[in-house]
């Protein structure tokens, strides 16, 4: 399987080739930056410690797309929205986790997904994802009166807020107790807000130092509270569920898929 990593000089571009490069029957083929990088040019298996392939790192992404089987990535939301259209219009199957993506632009990577199969996924660690399930669950048992908040905290380099996870982890709360997470959410709270609604899930953010990601939901009911907690200490969790989500879509037809798909959940 040839596949193709946009953003390759980055640190989870790097982490995807090196994986990628070591999974059996998967071959890095393309790689990509943006114009004007200081990487353009260089092999990319040697950026990714991993000797010389002779791939090298190129700035045009609908070269790569035009080249592989699967194109995996983790980029900034205006970029995954463009290279989910260049994957229709080249019939290449595509992985990305990226994060922060509006509405518009999650509309654009359905759109694409109705001509090639596109797994989307705010987070791609496997245990994270069984994590989404279990808040889903367990906000169906728990009626109204339990209050639902989501806290994060990542390092101080990330440029969204909350995180993508944080707002699956909402959605998934959402989604057990039958309501649309836009309109029950909380996203900050500031001032005099008045009493905390009841049925709203809210959202704290945290930013610091080098926190690769934590996740807490808290289920906070009268005399009680139940915490679901998940700590992330190594980025290469993200990477393996990407690499086995491109393993899977190889050959599946089109369609927007998430991480409930690739894992069966």
């Amino acid at each position: 399987m040839k596949i193709g990593v946009i953003g390759a000089g980055g640190r989870m571009g790097r982490l995807i080739v090196k994986l990628c490069h070591e999974t059996e029957n998967m071959e890095v083929a393309a790689a990509s930056e943006v114009p004007g990088s200081s990487l353009l040019g260089q092999d990319v298996g040697e950026l990714a410690g991993v000797g010389r392939i002779g791939i090298l790192i190129g700035d045009d992404a609908e070269a790569v797309f035009s080249a592989v089987d699967v194109v995996i990535e983790f980029s900034i939301p205006t970029a995954t929205a463009r290279h989910a259209e260049l994957a229709a219009k080249h019939g290449t199957a595509y992985v990305t986790g990226t994060t922060g993506l509006d509405p518009s632009q999650e509309a654009r990577l359905a759109k694409a997904g109705e001509k090639v199969p596109i797994v989307y996924a705010p987070n791609m660690s496997v245990v994270v994802n069984v994590f989404m399930n279990l808040v889903e669950r367990v906000a169906s048992i728990l009626d109204p009166e339990y209050d639902i908040e989501i806290m994060e905290m990542h390092h101080k380099h990330k440029i969204d807020a909350p995180s993508g996870t944080a707002v699956g982890l909402g959605k998934a709360a959402a989604r057990g107790r039958g309501v649309k997470l836009d309109d029950v959410a909380i996203w900050s709270r500031e001032g005099e807000t008045g009493a905390r609604p009841q049925g709203a899930i809210g959202f704290a953010t945290l930013r610091g130092a080098d926190v690769v990601g934590e996740h807490t939901v808290m289920f906070a009911g009268a005399g009680e509270r139940l915490e679901l907690v998940h700590r992330c200490t190594d980025r290469t969790l993200f990477v393996r569920g990407a690499v086995r989500s491109a393993a899977w879509i190889h050959g599946k037809s089109a369609g927007l898929y998430s991480m409930n798909d690739v894992l069966g959940l």
